[in-house]
């Protein structure tokens, strides 16, 4: 369910205090725990390094991203392959085609 209109978007004091008076462009990383905040327009430019659970992840904000939440662009499970002994032969044949 989304957020009420009425109330706007959710994004901490706290996080935009971090952003005040620092330039977009800058190599600074804004660590944050907020995975539930709403990236806002003023938030373009800026990596933030969004914690996982177990370390943190950087998010360079694009203006693609505006309206989405900081924790979509941090994933917290890390993906292993899918397959066996199948994938193993598909994935020779490929490094054979290769060579």
């Amino acid at each position: 369910m989304a957020r009420s209109l009425k109330k706007g978007p959710y994004t901490p004091e706290r996080l935009l205090k971090k952003i005040q008076g620092k330039r977009p462009d800058a190599k600074e990383v804004i660590k944050t725990w907020c995975r539930q905040c709403t990236i806002t327009p003023e938030m373009v430019g800026f990596t933030f390094g969004v914690h996982n659970g177990r370390e943190f992840i950087s998010v360079k904000v694009t203006e693609n991203m505006v309206g989405h939440k900081l924790g979509e662009f941090s994933p917290t499970t890390k993906f292993s392959r899918h397959g066996g002994r199948m994938q193993r032969e598909i994935e020779a044949k490929v490094v054979e085609k290769t060579k």
